[in-house]
């Protein structure tokens, strides 16, 4: 089959690798003029070499366990599943050499405006902004920002620290040669929220960086992909983003992997996906809202510690 997959991400790149493994004739459409996403924390759980094993020569720092400080109390999590820091600029690149291996081509600098002709099969993994979810007349997904910076101080530390605040949460991860800071939240608040932090606790940050993240929303969930028959979404353009993070590639790698199972058969992956993320995404939101209220209000209903598998509340995998 000709393919075309819109968005060069590591979803798109995957997608394009493993089709091409099967013989698949992919071209890949990016927008940018080369390939790698700049913008993101890069804090993947060991699953991610699940998908990707030779991504495990990225690794830049192992995380064990987070504190969410809410303001009259700190939470420490710990992960049954060890995290890893990389640079998803360069796990992109990684994909993006499996791919072309494979025998998927790769076209930069082309920009889509509506879905190309001449294809038996489109897929959008062309993230929050999504061109393909447009054409496909679905609704438009929620958007958080997220704002990112770096200080030139060495950290190797085995933890995470975030700031709880009403519309998301703060960070500070430990890269090994620096150290990040950041913050997601609604766009309105983002920066003035952010700019109150870097002041109060006198923090002056490099290279930094914004950008919209999707947020997905309860209410929309039969909307996550289409039921045509030749065109469908994975990853963020489906909106599947962890409703406590904020991070996507995980669960679109899983989106990928169900359409990998059921392709060519666009329906049935359109079925499955449903079935397996909507109980998640409804469990993870109630969660994630009950325990923003609990340490905002009722704080000493928290525990002092506890333990999360880290990619999935309701399902283990």
């Amino acid at each position: 089959m000709k393919i075309a997959i819109i968005g060069g991400g590591v979803c798109g790149l995957y997608l394009a690798w493993k089709l091409a493994e099967k013989g698949e004739q992919v071209i890949v459409f990016e927008k940018n003029k080369e390939i790698g996403k700049k913008i993101c924390s890069g804090l993947f759980s060991q699953n991610i070499f699940n998908y990707i094993p030779q991504a495990k020569n990225l690794i830049q720092n192992k995380i064990d366990y987070t504190f969410i400080h809410f303001p009259k109390k700190s939470v420490k999590i710990r992960f049954s599943k060890k995290f890893f820091v990389m640079s998803h600029y360069e796990l992109d690149n990684l994909t993006a050499v499996l791919a072309q291996k494979a025998g998927a081509k790769i076209v930069l600098d082309h920009k889509i405006n509506s879905l190309p002709p001449k294809f038996d099969k489109i897929i959008g993994c062309d993230g929050a902004s999504s061109i393909t979810r447009k054409c496909l007349n679905l609704p438009y997904i929620d958007f958080r920002l997220t704002i990112q910076g770096f200080i030139k101080r060495k950290d190797n530390s085995n933890f995470v620290e975030t700031w709880a605040v009403k519309s998301g949460f703060l960070w500070k991860i430990p890269r090994g040669e620096e150290t990040e800071y950041g913050i997601i939240a609604d766009t309105e608040k983002s920066y003035s929220v952010f700019n109150k932090f870097l002041t109060k606790n006198n923090i002056k940050l490099q290279r930094i960086n914004s950008a919209i993240v999707a947020d997905i929303k309860i209410k929309k969930l039969k909307f996550i992909v289409s039921f045509d028959p030749s065109v469908t979404l994975c990853g963020e353009a489906a909106g599947l983003i962890k409703p406590w993070s904020g991070g996507g590639v995980i669960w679109g790698l899983k989106s990928c992997d169900l359409l990998l199972k059921h392709f060519p058969d666009f329906l049935s992956y359109s079925k499955a996906i449903k079935r397996f993320f909507i109980p998640e995404i409804v469990f993870s939101c109630l969660t994630t809202k009950l325990a923003y209220f609990s340490g905002f209000h009722i704080p000493w209903i928290l525990p002092s510690e506890t333990s999360i598998e880290g990619d999935y509340f309701f399902k283990k995998k």
